[in-house]
């Protein structure tokens, strides 16, 4: 999978990788400055209402894992690690809001889910921490 990454990763896509990667670090940032809001999300929510811890983890995972995405290291991990929390978010909070009072935050969850799911595929791609360090380990072990 990693092979056929690296040979069929057209670079636009690169850009794609660092909007998402922004777009998870932003969101985290406003998670911690509404932590409050947060909270109340999750304590509404049927599912998990006994994991106030939630409101927590969630922001500095999703700053860690945007900015690590952002920069393409350790990206299909990055990915992995944030698809539990878009699901939560598209199932259990967006979803339960309705398309149409709730519809903009919806759809940027979903478009942001499918985004994560594609780079756990994909990878990184050339242009990123993981492409380097790649190389760099390859080189080193040819020397």
């Amino acid at each position: 999978m990693d092979e056929w990454s690296r040979k069929h990763h057209p670079k636009w896509l690169v850009i794609l990788r660092v909007a998402l990667g922004l777009c998870l670090f932003i969101k985290g940032f406003e998670f911690i400055q509404n932590s409050v809001i947060l909270s109340d999300v999750i304590s509404q929510t049927p599912f998990i209402k006994n994991a106030m811890w939630l409101a927590s983890l969630i922001p500095w995972v999703h700053l860690l894992g945007g900015s690590l995405i952002l920069v393409g290291l350790f990206t299909r991990l990055s990915c992995l690690i944030q698809i539990p929390i878009l699901l939560g978010a598209v199932f259990f909070v967006n979803a339960r809001q309705g398309i149409i009072s709730g519809g903009s935050d919806l759809m940027f969850s979903v478009i942001v889910l499918i985004l994560l799911v594609f780079f756990f595929v994909e990878g990184g791609g050339p242009i990123s921490l993981d492409n380097y360090f790649r190389n760099y380990s390859r080189i080193n072990r040819e020397h």
